[in-house]
């Protein structure tokens, strides 16, 4: 294994130590360095907290800034973090509107907000569980919450700092979860620091097919084939998932694993875009990058959430965070 580490027990604190340092304009550490928040609150505006394992970034800690989080809380690599970082950053971001948390569909992290929440006044949360690959596995009861957790932050977050209140705001990120659906594809493995080895086995010329995005397996294992013919399956997927309501305006959000570079994602992208527009979907918003990332890992995902005119003029409403930077 050969990667950029002083110790496998301190990789995340200086991992942290050196984004927020990086990031000073907009962020700040909270007490103990439980949660990175937004340097500057809004008071008034209801807090909007996430957080998750480490090892996915830029989400979660990526996206707190002006029009998304306001705090997000990091686990241990594919851990989740615990309650009291979730109660810290709520206690110390909520200036009187209440917090909004964003939780993806893993057991642990669905546990650990639940009861943050419970010991908390004034909070309300968004379950994402957007893929369409698997409905149950070892990490999670119903569906994985994967990259359309980016999409829910990014839409909820404008609405946010407009000034929606708290039971509006659960409801919009209820039906942005509702319309938008993912899977994703794996080439090779990630390797856990603490580990030292590949998570699972691949061959050279193999796929696994709605791989989660700490490795847990997907649909299946399989031959490599063309991007074109992995594009067709997953969009094929996303669609008979959706139904009816595949059909008009939509974002295309092309997400990379950490280890696939640029090229090939916008290669994918141009599949996935045919693909849809041929069946009915007009792509009127897109987004393409390493965004929820799995460590080093090669391989992408495919989101579409569908959109109507509040949700994309939310999605384009400005937005300053260290990974998503528009209109200001």
């Amino acid at each position: 294994m050969k990667k950029f580490l002083n110790s496998v027990d301190t990789v995340l604190t200086e991992s942290l130590d050196g984004f927020v340092a990086a990031h000073s304009d907009i962020l700040a550490f909270g007490d103990e360095h439980k949660f990175v928040r937004r340097k500057t609150l809004k008071p008034g505006k209801v807090a909007l907290i996430s957080g998750g394992g480490s090892g996915h970034e830029p989400l979660h800690g990526g996206l707190v800034g002006h029009g998304m989080l306001d705090a997000a809380c990091p686990g241990q690599v594919f851990t989740s973090p615990t309650p009291d970082q979730m109660l810290a950053a709520a206690q110390a971001v909520d200036t009187g509107a209440g917090c909004l948390f964003i939780v993806k569909n893993y057991e642990g992290d669905v546990m650990n907000f639940d009861m943050a929440a419970e010991m908390s006044d004034g909070v309300l949360q968004v379950v994402t569980n957007d893929d369409v690959a698997v409905e149950n596995s070892s990490y999670t009861t119903g569906r994985r919450g994967v990259a359309g957790t980016l999409v829910v932050e990014k839409i909820v977050g404008a609405a946010a700092e407009q000034g929606m209140p708290l039971p509006e705001l659960k409801a919009l990120g209820d039906r942005v979860n509702a319309s938008t659906r993912s899977m994703g594809v794996a080439l090779t493995s990630c390797t856990v620091p603490a580990a030292g080895r590949p998570t699972f086995d691949i061959g050279d010329n193999e796929m696994e097919f709605g791989v989660g995005i700490h490795g847990e397996p997907g649909r299946r294992r399989d031959e490599l084939k063309s991007a074109d013919a992995i594009a067709e399956e997953i969009c094929t997927a996303i669609l008979g998932d959706l139904g009816d309501r595949a059909w008009g305006p939509a974002l295309l959000f092309v997400n990379g694993f950490g280890g696939t570079p640029s090229m090939e994602l916008y290669l994918m992208y141009n599949s996935a875009r045919k693909i849809f527009e041929k069946r009915g979907v007009t792509v009127t918003r897109s987004l393409v990058g390493s965004y929820v990332t799995s460590l080093d890992m090669a391989g992408c995902s495919i989101t579409l959430t569908m959109l109507e005119d509040e949700t994309t003029a939310l999605w384009d409403a400005p937005v300053h965070t260290a990974a998503l930077r528009w209109g200001m």
